[in-house]
């Protein structure tokens, strides 16, 4: 398939720059097959059913957004703009720079809260640099000197302040690591959770840290020659069991957010059992892809030609997808990571076997 079958038109005044509150208050396009029905998300309750299990992702934002000036040979140059991109082994990071151009190795950057970095050379379209702190010292310092990486179309748009540090956090986050938010978990607070458990709705928790390269255009007219970032996450042993017990018992295993669905699909097998799992995923979820154990997602609207639009379509069918997406435009719902949201069930079809 090409890129530009997964491109739409949609009016900039539907760019969403600040959530609604309270969370649940957004609003939710519920697709159950060839069914559509227009409700929010403090439906959930009413809608799903007793028995489904909700796929968390309990990673945590952090402030990954710095601003500094490069020091050179004793003196203070360029004002330069970083985003925290993924940690490498070594304890070094991948960062992206701007302007990157004007980065080489030696080069010190000062960040403001005591916080400095030496760039130590380039992988790719990204800087590498070590940091003059390091574990819970460098966590203090970012603290004060990073502000929230908000995606771009939102970072044009106004400047991160205050509010966003509670605004791009779900209420679940627990392990820090993600410089981006899994954005469809913004829409949660503790009132719905408590209602939803009251429903019978169930809930396990997975970690996958999103990276940088989620605000990365594809690049390719071909979509099957694109390459997906890569992205550390981990299936604990209890939320394997618990997810495996859901679908034995007959439940729906629902991820919130595109995030948890890429990490259970490539934790499971193609008999459709969870094992535990924890590594770095690049799995590429495009149409024509089989599902292994998911049964619906909940998730915002997404960038056109991205591969999130592609993941969605692979669930829903790309005529379906585009058709909801037409709608949502029509009827003014709210687009991107502080829009509004879906629910989305795809038509039955014949699950894996479990074992």
């Amino acid at each position: 398939m090409r890129l530009e079958d997964f491109d739409f038109d949609l009016p900039e005044g539907l760019i969403a720059t600040r959530p609604v509150r309270p969370r649940p208050a957004a609003r939710l396009l519920v697709a159950e097959g060839d069914a559509t029905r227009h409700a929010h998300v403090r439906d959930l309750p009413a809608i799903l059913r007793p028995g489904d299990r909700l796929v968390l992702n309990d990673t945590r934002v952090i402030p990954a957004r710095l601003t500094g000036r490069r020091m050179r040979d004793g003196e203070i140059g360029a004002k330069v703009e970083i985003t925290l991109a993924a940690p490498m082994a070594d304890g070094r990071w991948r960062v992206l720079a701007r302007p990157l151009r004007k980065l080489r190795p030696g080069d010190r950057l000062d960040l403001g809260a005591g916080l400095t970095a030496e760039v130590t050379g380039r992988d790719g379209e990204a800087a590498v640099l070590a940091f003059s702190e390091t574990g819970e010292a460098f966590e203090a310092a970012l603290a004060n000197a990073g502000t929230m990486p908000l995606p771009p179309y939102i970072a044009a748009r106004r400047a991160p302040d205050a509010r966003d540090n509670e605004d791009y956090q779900s209420i679940f986050a627990r392990r820090s690591g993600a410089v981006a938010a899994p954005t469809a978990s913004l829409h949660f607070d503790a009132a719905l959770m408590d209602a939803l458990a009251a429903a019978g709705v169930r809930f396990s928790t997975v970690t996958l840290h999103v990276g940088a390269g989620t605000f990365l255009p594809v690049k390719v007219s071909d979509i099957n020659q694109h390459r997906m970032h890569a992205e550390w996450g981990e299936v604990t042993p209890q939320a394997a069991d618990e997810i495996n017990a859901t679908r034995a018992a007959g439940g729906r295993i629902i991820p919130v957010g595109t995030t948890a669905l890429r990490l259970v699909e490539t934790a499971a097998d193609e008999r459709g059992r969870l094992h535990p799992w924890w590594g770095d995923t690049d799995i590429f979820i495009h149409p024509g892809y089989r599902f292994r154990i998911t049964d619906g997602l909940i998730t915002n609207f997404h960038l056109p030609k991205s591969t999130l639009m592609m993941l969605v379509s692979a669930l829903m069918g790309r005529e379906r997808i585009l058709e909801l997406y037409r709608l949502a435009i029509t009827e003014g719902y709210r687009f991107f990571s502080y829009g509004d949201a879906s629910l989305l069930i795809p038509a039955a079809v014949s699950p894996p076997e479990a074992s």
